[in-house]
């Protein structure tokens, strides 16, 4: 049965909703992760600890009625303990497959960054291909499958930096950030009120409607002026003198699938130059790599985006 894009933006802020009820404040973030959901990408949450990573993640997938595994990122941890492996059955006298965490819908990789890049790789072929790979059998992961990341942007000591090839397959990169004073009274007020520590969430759709909807969004109209914008921003991060190599063309794509996100989710079957602008600096960040003396200056790349929008003028669209 499909789902149109107003039965599309209807669910989405019923999952929003109900979301909220963990998680104080953070609506356009919540809004942003709904997207990329939608839009069959991975987010990296990179912020302080305690500031609701893991609930945010475990929220999505309580309400989204999604299967959800967490990972614990470390130093010693293995490819295979991620993927799994075939181990041999004694009692059957045979090799048997016993799957890893990865194989779940939803995958919380907690401090991704602190394992080693060994370890990391697991996961490329994994949020690329919705694959993996083992001992040459090839193995498909749930559909939908979504990765949630987190890292600290504060500790490096015992770390290991994502390489480029892997921030790539992110969608965006996005921050939480710290609740106003309001807020945070409300959290304790909440916490208070329930008498317990678990926020105990209801499941508002299935996997099955989420693919549905996912179809929905491909059925968003895209301006072929709107192609040519997008395309002239990502190269105008190129040219940039501060940028030593700028943002590819799967940061073209994720503009485009994200703004045909945000349209279903606001019930538009349409996008517009907002949809694009709205995301320009969780879309791009990520992505740009800096001239090295620009590498301790953490404004730059968002001042790299911000010129690179300036530069492209604004192509004016009808929304029919």
């Amino acid at each position: 049965m499909s789902i149109s894009i107003l039965e599309t933006s209807g669910l989405c802020r019923k999952v929003v909703d109900e979301v909220e009820k963990a998680i104080v404040g953070k609506r356009p973030l919540l809004e942003t992760v709904m997207a990329a959901a939608l839009a069959g990408g991975h987010v990296l949450l990179e912020d302080y600890p305690g500031l609701g990573k893991t609930m945010i993640a475990k929220s999505f997938a309580t309400a989204l009625g999604l299967d959800f595994k967490r990972i614990q990122f470390t130093p010693d941890l293995l490819p295979g303990d991620i993927t799994g492996g075939y181990i041999f059955n004694r009692a059957a006298n045979r090799f048997e497959l016993r799957k890893g965490p990865i194989f779940a819908n939803i995958i919380l990789a907690d401090e991704i960054n602190r394992a080693s890049p060994k370890t990391q790789s697991a996961l490329l072929e994994a949020m690329q291909e919705g694959q993996v790979t083992l001992e040459g059998e090839t193995l498909r992961l749930p559909d939908p499958f979504l990765v949630l990341a987190t890292q600290n942007p504060i500790e490096y000591e015992g770390t290991f930096p994502l390489p480029e090839a892997q921030l790539d397959r992110f969608m965006l990169k996005v921050s939480v950030g710290y609740p106003e004073l309001a807020e945070e009274q409300e959290i304790l007020h909440r916490r208070h009120q329930r008498k317990a520590e678990e926020v105990k969430l209801t499941r508002v759709m299935t996997a099955k409607q989420l693919l549905e909807m996912r179809k929905a969004v491909e059925t968003v109209h895209v301006d072929e002026d709107l192609e040519g914008y997008i395309a002239a921003v990502v190269h105008e991060t190129r040219r940039d003198r501060h940028v030593a190599v700028g943002a590819s063309p799967r940061g073209s794509l994720a503009f485009l699938k994200m703004a045909r996100a945000r349209a279903a989710l606001e019930g538009r079957d349409y996008i517009l130059p907002d949809d694009i602008k709205h995301f320009a600096v969780p879309v791009l960040s990520h992505r740009l790599i800096l001239q090295p003396e620009y590498w301790l200056t953490s404004q730059v790349a968002e001042d790299v985006i911000a010129d690179a929008f300036a530069k492209v003028p604004v192509p004016v669209v009808q929304g029919a």
